[in-house]
């Protein structure tokens, strides 16, 4: 058996050693930009939900659906490192940089969702527990591992796992799930198409070498733009239910009409630009279009929807 002191002056010796991992790199993976989206419309399922809840169980409802969909988000990324690799978009990610081990993302993912699951059931309810399960495991096992690179529809189907937070929030209330948080669920359903297609558009190339078969790859862009708007249409009535289950009132109301305008005004821009300039104010429009449907969402309640 040897040791160092048999290797010979002049040798030049190499150590291999593993990345060592930062916190910015597990912040990182939790994919915080998504996560945020996630929280804030979990927390308005929470504030719309009839009945009452401690505002300390409230806190720990958020938090935890905060940490459920970072451990998702961590599970994504240690599945996905492969494909993250062949895309600018994704190859500085830490899993394909090389900053961070696979195990330990897997790790680290999988603490966390079990540990939120634990302490949702434990500390609010079963229900609200059950759902941030089943969001989790819809998210990796459903989106991820099976959809995402099998079929154009990724999107569509595996929407849903984005469309859970508000119903997680509404049941951590209540103890069940209402229509409120169906009208809710639907909402961001209808519009995660229309938003990822539309990053989907100018980064065709990054999916195409990556072999993710999203919708542009396989149909093109002139059939992607048309479900797109298709979609934003669908969104007006949608978007509208809460007004018609008596969730919330004339400025929530008023506020989604003009917000679908818009949002329908920037698909049909999408479909008559050749260049990739629209897509990607359709995108970024998008997230912003979310965030004031569930802002309006919040001031109508605050304000009995009331002008």
């Amino acid at each position: 058996m040897s040791d160092l002191s048999e290797v010979r002056p002049g040798t030049a010796l190499r150590l291999v050693t593993a990345p060592v991992t930062r916190v910015a790199e597990y912040v990182e993976i939790l994919k915080p930009r998504v996560m945020s989206l996630v929280v804030f419309t979990g927390l308005v399922g929470l504030v719309l939900a009839p009945g009452h809840i401690h505002p300390l169980l409230a806190a720990v409802a958020v938090a935890c659906i905060a940490v459920g969909a970072g451990a998702a988000g961590a599970i994504n990324m240690w599945y996905d490192r492969d494909i993250d690799a062949m895309m600018r978009r994704t190859a500085g990610r830490p899993l394909p940089a090389g900053r961070m081990m696979p195990g330990e993302a897997l790790g680290f993912g999988a603490a966390l969702g079990v540990g939120s699951v634990l302490i949702m059931g434990f500390a609010v309810n079963c229900v609200a527990a059950e759902l941030l399960a089943l969001t989790i495991g819809f998210y990796v096992l459903v989106y991820t591992i099976w959809l995402k690179r099998r079929t154009p529809q990724n999107i569509v189907i595996g929407g849903a796992a984005g469309a859970f937070p508000p119903i997680i929030g509404w049941a951590a209330v209540t103890g069940d799930i209402g229509w409120g948080a169906v009208a809710l669920f639907a909402i961001i359903f209808f519009w995660t198409p229309p938003h990822f297609w539309a990053l989907s558009l100018y980064r065709m190339g990054d999916y195409a070498a990556a072999g993710v078969p999203m919708l542009p790859v396989v149909a093109g862009p002139s059939e992607t733009k048309r479900q797109m708007l298709l979609y934003t249409l669908l969104l007006w009535p949608v978007s509208l239910a809460p007004c018609l289950l008596a969730i919330a009132g004339a400025v929530y109301g008023i506020g989604a009409l003009m917000l679908n305008a818009l949002f329908t005004g920037s698909a049909i821009l999408v479909r008559r630009d050749t260049t990739d300039r629209s897509a990607r104010r359709m995108f970024a429009f998008s997230l912003l279009y979310l965030f004031l449907i569930f802002t309006l969402l919040l001031v109508d309640h605050a304000g009995g929807g009331r002008l």
